[in-house]
């Protein structure tokens, strides 16, 4: 185990504070934890111990490391208390005027050189850093759920943050064993911005009548690869959540046609047929039910399979295109973060560039909407 060499503040004791406190204390990092709610602190560490009890049960952790871990993680009842960390991770509601009211009150507390950082997952990180009297030290830093097991972070960089502050983050994220991936301040960063075809091309080939879910989600894992198809994905991460992180990087994108919500998930969502949580989303979980794969014919599958990968590969392509991120930092974000079978850039490859621009052709050809034009990233391959 690593002795105790820095302090983490973390503000939000939810499933993703007390996540980020548990990875930074198994790093070595004293950490404290707050929430405005002393009973979130008391749930969120209690959390943690029974993740490393589950550990230790086989065979993982060590029981005195155990001990360890959790002796770095300290409960603190107020923001003033954070004035000696090196270190600030807000991981609190995704309302932004909240977010600014929180870090303007850090800015105060902390010291000069302390790094403030955000876990937003969809808010811009230049607009949480303009309520600061010095914006250069704030970052997102965006971890996925759950921390503990999820290797990917995103580093992001809001338009005034320093280069010393990015390196210090990539530095602080290596050291915690994971992987930080660099992404430009752009609606849903790398992960959620490339995914969105996964879900949205998917829905689209059910809305007109090509296939079931279960079909789509039968190529998709069978054919693709993928660990779970779009629609038992969609249930499972609850569509409330899915279509709100949609719609934010459509409307953040001022309405960019590759990014539009889907009337069928806005239903789901009105039906509160939200997924698992609910019992009924796509598929009934009622009375220990589970989603149902059913088997397509080769050619239906090839074209199932094309169009949406075509659509990723695509979406992967233009955040290249446009500096988002590097094609190895795009690749290792869907790998690390959405445990996708390839890189999309890779995978592009592999199928070859020309292929996918032809594919992308055709559906331009079929429906004549924007959501469907080729990257010039792809173009500029052939």
């Amino acid at each position: 185990m690593k002795e105790t060499h820095s302090s983490l503040g973390v503000v939000g004791a939810g499933a993703m504070g007390s996540g980020i406190a548990q990875v930074a204390a198994s790093a070595g990092w004293k950490v404290m934890l707050y929430d405005q709610d002393p009973d979130a602190v008391k749930s969120g560490i209690e959390k943690i111990s029974k993740i490393l009890d589950r550990l230790v049960s086989k065979g993982r952790l060590d029981k005195n490391d155990r001990e360890v871990i959790l002796s770095r993680i300290h409960p603190i009842k107020s923001l003033s208390s954070l004035s000696s960390a090196g270190l600030v991770i807000e991981a609190i509601i995704e309302n932004l005027d909240i977010k600014k009211s929180v870090f303007k009150e850090l800015e105060k507390i902390t010291n000069d050189d302390c790094i403030l950082a955000s876990n937003t997952s969809s808010l811009s990180i230049t607009s949480i850093a303009s309520a600061l009297a010095s914006p250069d030290k704030l970052i997102g830093i965006h971890f996925f759920n759950p921390p503990g097991l999820m290797k990917l972070v995103e580093i992001i960089p809001g338009y005034l943050t320093a280069p010393e502050v990015v390196q210090a983050c990539r530095n602080i994220i290596a050291d915690w064993g994971k992987i930080g991936v660099v992404a430009k301040d752009s609606p849903g960063f790398i992960v959620n911005k490339i995914a969105r075809p996964f879900y949205s091309e998917a829905i689209r080939i059910v809305e007109e009548g090509i296939a079931q879910p279960g079909e789509v989600d039968w190529v998709m894992t069978t054919q693709g690869g993928f660990r779970m198809g779009p629609f038992t994905l969609m249930d499972y991460i609850g569509h409330d959540v899915n279509y709100a992180v949609t719609e934010s990087v459509w409307k953040a994108f001022y309405h960019e046609p590759r990014y539009q919500p889907s009337l069928t998930q806005k239903r789901l969502v009105e039906a509160g047929l939200l997924g698992r949580k609910a019992g009924r989303g796509f598929y009934d979980y009622r009375d220990g039910g589970q989603p149902q794969l059913t088997e397509v014919d080769a050619e239906k599958s090839e074209m199932i399979l094309n169009r949406i990968l075509a659509m990723l590969i695509n979406e992967a392509a233009d955040t290249v295109y446009y500096d988002i991120c590097t094609e190895e930092d795009a690749d290792l974000a869907m790998t690390r973060g959405v445990n996708y079978p390839l890189g999309l850039i890779e995978w592009g490859e592999k199928i070859g560039w020309r292929k996918v621009a032809k594919i992308l052709h055709d559906l331009y050809s079929k429906y004549k909407e924007e959501r469907y034009r080729t990257s010039l990233y792809i173009l500029n391959k052939i």
